[in-house]
């Protein structure tokens, strides 16, 4: 039987891990198509700035995070000042920092599944005068579409498995930005190894299943 207290940080962190995912995925798809057809000045930089979260410290992406969204940051204070609000300390950073951590699998997952898309297609589709954007919507999305579901299903697993950026933004207030893997850090340091097992037994049990669906997602049809 499950402790009741369990139910909280894992409602957060299903709430807190749906909403980064939805908030990283358009963009992450939208950058990742433009990476993938436009040859620009500095692409590979940027191409470097976009994956960064897959390898900073979630504690040094946390204070990036800060520096631009907190109430004396570049946008932040300008929130603040103008209508009040923060991101600071609130389950919607939570959201902001689990985006930010997931982003780049998404973007990954998605460049590569359109650079796997045949140009031939495209450039067939050209050949009858389809414009870019129906060229993107009617060929290169559906083709691509398996490797940019995986990618966000990957992104979903990882936002859920978020901690670093998570505790510096969003703190570690029991039911109000405390998410399953804060909940296990805190049982943790307060001696309460039952609920840290249970704790961790549930977000392992649903990560294993996303990677499992991802597993089935991108295995080759027969």
């Amino acid at each position: 039987m499950f402790d009741a207290s369990v139910l909280p940080p894992l409602l957060l962190t299903f709430k807190v891990a749906t909403l980064a995912t939805a908030l990283a995925a358009l963009p992450a798809v939208c950058l990742a198509r433009l990476a993938q057809v436009r040859d620009f000045p500095g692409r590979d930089v940027v191409d470097a700035v976009l994956t960064l979260p897959m390898v900073l410290p979630p504690t040094v992406l946390g204070y990036y995070i800060i520096v631009v969204l907190g109430r004396r940051g570049i946008i932040g204070s300008w929130l603040w000042d103008t209508f009040g609000v923060t991101i600071m300390f609130t389950w919607q950073g939570a959201v902001v920092a689990a985006a930010v951590v997931a982003f780049p699998l998404v973007y990954r997952s998605a460049r590569a599944a359109f650079e796997g898309v045949d140009g031939n297609l495209e450039n067939a589709a050209r050949t009858l005068g389809a414009s870019e954007t129906a060229i993107f919507l009617r060929v290169s999305f559906p083709l691509a579409l398996r490797g940019v579901v995986a990618g966000v299903v990957l992104a979903l697993a990882r936002a859920m498995g978020e901690f670093g950026a998570t505790l510096m933004v969003a703190g570690n207030l029991p039911g109000k930005t405390q998410t399953l893997s804060l909940a296990v850090y805190s049982a943790t340091q307060a001696g309460n190894d039952a609920l840290a097992n249970e704790l961790v037994l549930l977000i392992s049990v649903a990560c294993v299943a996303l990677l499992v669906f991802v597993a089935r997602i991108v295995k080759p049809k027969a």
